[in-house]
């Protein structure tokens, strides 16, 4: 499912393919479906190869350590699970000026107040890129330690990817089908923690809490 982009005019693509270009997965892989953006930039690096000037980046929770890639960046492609207030598994494509107040709108956790922060740095530095596409997920679960992308959302992922390398196709970002398996800890994303190894390894619901601790998280009082 996906819904109509998000005009923009303040940043025009034109006839000049970006000579920079950062594709960007934030989020949290141990909070569900919080890790999508991260999921999606392993499933990209694992599945496809880029032409040289393209830097895949796992931007996890970095908030403003993530600044220099984005004022690096001519072109900058973000996925994020985004609280759209819509159907889980939806996705929703903003563009250019509007990708800030849409970061920020309903914000999920820290990171996405970090990162709003970041694009708005990089517009009073003067270093904003040019032309800026966010493909956001609708989530379904958050309050799942430890858990993985429930099946809407990773279901959604494959959409989200065609959207993204058809987007990189027309930047110039020469995108092919691997050919060369990855090497080990050439991943942006650490093995241990990919998607397959993340959900084989997940201790049972008894051995492990998945709402976190009540010492610390205490149950609202009737």
């Amino acid at each position: 499912m996906r819904t109509t982009p998000t005009e923009s005019t303040c940043h025009p693509g034109g006839d000049t393919l970006p000579a920079r270009i950062v594709v960007l997965g934030i989020g949290n892989l141990l909070w569900a479906d919080e890790g999508f953006g991260v999921r999606c930039i392993e499933a990209l690096q694992r599945r496809w190869e880029f032409a040289d000037h393209v830097q895949l980046i796992d931007g996890g929770t970095q908030g403003l350590y993530l600044i220099q890639h984005v004022q690096e960046a001519d072109a900058l492609l973000i996925f994020d699970a985004i609280d759209y207030g819509l159907e889980p598994g939806t996705l929703k494509e903003v563009r250019d000026d509007e990708v800030p107040r849409f970061m920020g709108a309903k914000k999920m956790s820290l990171h996405q107040t970090g990162f709003q922060e970041v694009l708005s740095l990089a517009t009073l530095t003067g270093k904003y890129p040019q032309q800026v596409l966010l493909i956001g997920c609708q989530p379904q679960e958050l309050e799942d330690y430890g858990g993985s992308l429930r099946p809407v959302v990773k279901a959604a992922m494959e959409e989200a990817l065609a959207l993204g390398v058809a987007e990189l196709e027309r930047w110039g970002a020469r995108p092919v089908e691997r050919r060369t398996p990855l090497a080990p800890r050439e991943a942006v994303t650490l093995d241990e923690l990919a998607l397959t190894a993340y959900e084989a390894q997940r201790p049972a619901a008894e051995e492990a809490c998945r709402i976190g601790d009540e010492r610390f998280m205490p149950k609202a009082e009737v």
